[in-house]
């Protein structure tokens, strides 16, 4: 475990945010330059198959330290981080033993409140690593890397615990929907695997979101506005129209649990074209297709209305629902939840209001549900994690590969 807090500042301190505008793969050189300095030391660690690939997934495995046969497992995160604040230059910082209240972030006027984050309220006698106020901090999921690796680690230095093989992978441009996209689940050779991607302590996750996302793009007439009368066409007061057109009730900021939602994530334009994208998101694959056909049908609404042509829509599905396809293994869910009760971790049996590698690896024949890190408030400013959340997820990681081994004898 010594090594685990000082395996996540070393990996948060490389810029590795992922980019969707670019095609290739890994989609930002910082990925890459992460993946190399993993790779050495998992070289150093002395484990086998050690292998970078062309499109910057790296994978090795840990060879089993039994005679009999046990099926292989695997564990997973990814190295980008979210586009949706700046991973450049992040400056940690760590709060030991927190009492409660306010914790500054950095040397401005922003805060981590336990107002606007009560998680904080059950986190008093730990120690908490958070952001400088400026950047995202990198825990999802470098936090995942870093306790797989120790995970690993702790089982070479301690061969009494007895594990069958594991196979190790590190992927890039998970937080960009790509994550899984060339990831080569023949030649990973797990039977089962988890990724190490999940939030507070104990949570364990074998559902989330079906994904769909829908571009509305909005086609004006742009005239010198002195003229304009009877001419113009305004592509931005088209967008501010359509949007009103949309459930207020039904978005990120309105919903929870099992309740989907539409969400307005980027607007772009002008009097001539104007484009909103949207992303859909449901539990249920036919209430995504109802929130697709909603669209479309305020789309037709609105062409109705104006000329035919002027609004277009483009959808787009990413991923869905992994419960179907690891439901029929549910020896993969009691090794989790087994081990988390043998590591005094309640197990946290809850959707995942997103998505993960694994739900893509789980229609890829690789069923992949999802373990906590340890952190909270992904993707932004205010995000943070415990040490303590970090080293029970080791501690979770290193049971389940003995677990598995005893389960198999």
């Amino acid at each position: 475990m010594d090594k685990l807090i000082e395996r996540f500042l070393r990996y948060v301190s490389f810029e590795t945010q992922s980019n969707s505008s670019v095609a290739h793969c890994p989609s930002t050189e910082g990925q890459r330059v992460l993946a190399e300095q993993i790779k050495q030391e998992l070289i150093e660690l002395e484990l086998s198959d050690v292998e970078l690939d062309d499109n910057g997934y790296l994978t090795a495995r840990l060879p089993a330290n039994v005679d009999h046969d046990v099926p292989v497992i695997g564990f997973i995160a990814h190295m980008d981080t979210a586009p949706d604040a700046s991973g450049k230059n992040v400056k940690p910082q760590i709060v030991e033993n927190y009492q409660g209240g306010d914790i500054a972030l950095g040397i401005g006027d922003e805060v981590l409140s336990p107002i606007q984050y009560p998680d904080l309220n059950k986190l008093h006698g730990h120690n908490i690593i958070t952001t400088d106020g400026t950047t995202l901090l990198g825990a999802d999921n470098k936090a995942g890397i870093a306790e797989i690796i120790t995970a690993i680690a702790y089982l070479k230095a301690n061969p009494e615990i007895k594990h069958g093989e594991i196979c190790i992978g590190f992927t890039p441009d998970e937080e960009i929907g790509r994550g899984a996209d060339l990831f080569n689940v023949e030649k990973f050779g797990a039977k089962w695997a988890y990724t190490i991607d999940g939030g507070p302590v104990g949570e364990l996750e074998f559902e989330n979101f079906n994904a769909s996302s829908a571009d509305v793009i909005c086609h004006g007439v742009n005239v010198h506005p002195g003229t304009a009368k009877d001419k113009m066409i305004n592509a931005m007061n088209i967008a501010a129209q359509f949007q009103l057109m949309m459930p207020a009730d039904e978005t990120p900021e309105c919903t929870e649990g099992y309740e989907g939602f539409y969400h307005l994530v980027a607007m772009e334009g002008g009097v001539a074209r104007t484009e909103l994208n949207y992303i859909l998101r449901d539990f249920d694959g036919e209430s995504l297709e109802r929130r697709k056909a909603f669209i479309q049908a305020k789309v037709d609404e609105l062409n109705s209305k104006l000329q035919k042509g002027r609004v277009e829509l483009k959808n787009t599905d990413s991923y869905r629902n992994m419960r179907e396809m690891v439901e029929p293994h549910p020896h993969v869910i009691e090794l989790a939840k087994e081990a988390m009760i043998e590591c005094d971790v309640q197990p946290l049996i809850k959707p995942i209001r997103g998505g993960t590698d694994g739900a893509r690896l789980s229609f890829m024949n690789l069923p992949c549900p999802n373990i906590f890190t340890g952190g909270y408030n992904f993707h932004g400013i205010h995000e943070f994690i415990t040490v303590e959340g970090m080293e029970q997820a080791v501690k979770v990681i290193v049971k389940v590969a003995e677990k598995t081994a005893v389960r198999y004898q």
